[in-house]
């Protein structure tokens, strides 16, 4: 299941969520982070915190969502996105019909930088809950219209 995960600045959350996906997903879920107007750089304490909890973040980098819908892209199975004005804009066509969610989740670059370790940490929990969710699901073999349901209901759990 190949998941994008989109935030406006692709520098913070959807790395984190990205981050989480291809490192619990052992080889069920391949995900992809991207941005409507992406920052060009990962937030440092993204950065940090994935390098803490022993997640490989070597690659990591704030892409356009553009390039997920240019031809020869992966093909996407799943677009959620974790911010609320990207889940409010108007997104590229994606190849194929990868079923939608929002999974918003407040914005730890935001905070101050004194308060980043705590913002970025429970950014980091509820992303990691959710994502546990879906795993626990069998999404492989659901329909569009289960999968979207459970989404919602994931996307709700703080």
């Amino acid at each position: 299941m190949n998941i994008l995960v989109l935030c406006t600045g692709n520098s913070a959350r959807s790395i984190l969520l990205e981050s989480i996906f291809n490192s619990l997903g052992a080889g069920r879920t391949r995900a992809f982070s991207a941005g409507s107007k992406p920052t060009g750089e990962v937030h440092p304490q993204s950065l940090a915190l994935l390098e803490e909890l022993g997640q490989d973040a070597a690659g990591a980098r704030s892409k356009s969502w553009d390039e997920f819908a240019a031809e020869g892209a992966p093909e996407m199975d799943m677009v959620i996105t974790v911010c609320a004005s990207a889940a409010g804009e108007t997104c590229p066509i994606w190849p194929g019909t990868p079923v939608r969610a929002h999974w918003g989740v407040a914005d730890p670059a935001a905070a101050d930088q004194p308060e980043w370790d705590t913002a970025f940490r429970a950014a980091y929990i509820t992303l990691e809950q959710r994502a546990k969710a879906l795993l626990d699901l069998p999404f492989e073999t659901m329909n569009a219209t289960e999968l979207t349901q459970q989404l919602k209901r994931i996307g709700e759990i703080v």
